[in-house]
């Protein structure tokens, strides 16, 4: 079955059932982890996102993760192993067609783990941008709607640009405290 493109209006459910969803998570990955985060559009506050609750979890050793595939699958999930990005276990929980939690583990210190809190983070201090982001995905689902990857990759330049000024943003907060210190980032 052919997953479809569905972006919905800003639940504040979401933030519960990231909660909900981390806690099942402690209980697979125990001790191995380091961090639970909830990240992508679900995390942003006040604009339209697929309804699927994206989670980074960060972990001491990536390679002990595939141990872990049976308690996923108890929970739920698909695991697919890396999925283009290695260093990566990605899984997914829900049906072919309609995903409701997207699980993505890195070992702490993987460049993606800082580029996708960093993401969230900017977009959640920058409304106005994190709305323009909104629109712009309203606009491809409607333009992609039966192609995922053809959504995903028409995201990927504003991805980019708000990629390279959270970088940026990030810096001058690091240049802009006293003694040097990055400012804490948000945690959601």
């Amino acid at each position: 079955m052919v997953r479809t493109v569905r972006v919905v209006a800003h639940s504040p459910d979401w933030v519960q059932a990231f909660r909900r969803e981390a806690a099942e998570l402690c209980s697979v990955f125990g001790e191995r982890q380091v961090a639970v985060h909830h990240i992508g559009s679900t995390a942003i506050e006040h604009i339209v996102a697929k309804p699927i609750i994206d989670i980074l979890v960060e972990v001491r050793d990536i390679g002990a993760v595939d141990e872990l595939n049976e308690g996923m699958c108890q929970l739920g999930y698909t695991p697919r192993g890396e999925l283009g990005i290695p260093g990566r276990r990605y899984f997914s929980k829900g049906s072919e067609s309609i995903h409701s939690h997207h699980v993505h583990v890195f070992q702490t210190g993987h460049p993606e783990v800082e580029r996708h809190l960093l993401f969230r983070d900017y977009l959640c201090a920058h409304p106005l941008e994190a709305q323009a982001y909104g629109r712009l995905k309203e606009i491809l689902a409607v333009q992609y709607r039966r192609d995922t990857d053809g959504y995903t990759v028409a995201k990927s330049g504003f991805i980019e640009e708000m990629d390279r000024r959270a970088r940026h943003w990030v810096k001058l907060r690091w240049e802009s405290t006293a003694g040097g210190r990055p400012a804490a980032p948000l945690r959601v």
